[in-house]
């Protein structure tokens, strides 16, 4: 839990900001290397005390929604090159506040610029063994945030 909790924290704290009402956790469970894309995957590193990748994971509808929240409300018809740059933003945000977060419990860290994949024909390795995949409900949008790192 002490590698999840920084992000569950990150992210009770930033999405309010950005305009998210409700935030429910809906389980957190085990996966082993592959993800499959649901649509949508903005993936980032973590390096230094922490190492690995986090990959948050949603259908193409619901980074839409995401994206046109984190707008003010602008309509996203489709995931086009400011969507995709307001989700990475949302992303970057999110993981430099786990950052803090891991900094509290003493372990350095230093995280990547997010790059976005869309399509949902395709899996990404996040990991070389198992990864946690924690689910979320962020104003009734399915996401999925896959932690894959090690101490």
């Amino acid at each position: 839990m002490k590698l999840i909790n920084p992000f569950l924290e990150a992210i009770t704290t930033i999405l309010p900001q950005l305009g998210f009402k409700e935030i429910n956790r809906r389980g957190l469970s085990v996966k082993e290397q592959l993800l499959a894309s649901q649509g949508v995957t903005v993936m980032i590193g973590i390096t230094r005390g922490v190492k690995g990748n986090v990959a948050y994971n949603m259908s193409a509808d619901t980074a839409k929604k995401v994206a046109s929240t984190i707008m003010m409300g602008m309509p996203v018809p489709e995931m086009d090159e400011m969507a995709q740059s307001a989700l990475s933003e949302m992303v970057n945000m999110v993981t430099a506040n786990a950052a803090i977060n891991f900094e509290k419990q003493g372990l350095s860290v230093d995280i990547s610029p997010p790059s976005i994949v869309v399509g949902s024909e395709y899996t990404v390795q996040v990991s070389n063994t198992k990864y946690l995949a924690l689910s979320l409900l962020i104003d009734s949008e399915p996401i999925e945030v896959n932690v894959s790192l090690g101490v």
